[in-house]
């Protein structure tokens, strides 16, 4: 499953991804506001979201090495 997350990514173009890691980025900060709450029901969602951001920040980075090489 984590491969096809990942091949997912790699279709998307370098606008597509900024965009996807500035929502990603909102998500988690609103998700630690609720934690410094005690409003964070799904203590998970952290944990799968700064995955995802590093996922993200990976994919952005070997496309920025491809572009460097090329």
């Amino acid at each position: 499953m984590a491969n096809k997350v990942a091949q997912d990514l790699r279709t998307k173009t370098p606008d597509l991804l900024k965009e996807q890691l500035l929502q990603l980025r909102r998500e988690h900060f609103n998700l630690r506001f609720q934690k410094a709450n005690g409003q964070l029901e799904n203590t998970d969602r952290m944990r799968q979201v700064r995955r995802e951001i590093a996922k993200v920040k990976t994919i952005m980075g070997e496309k920025k090495r491809a572009e460097a090489a090329a």
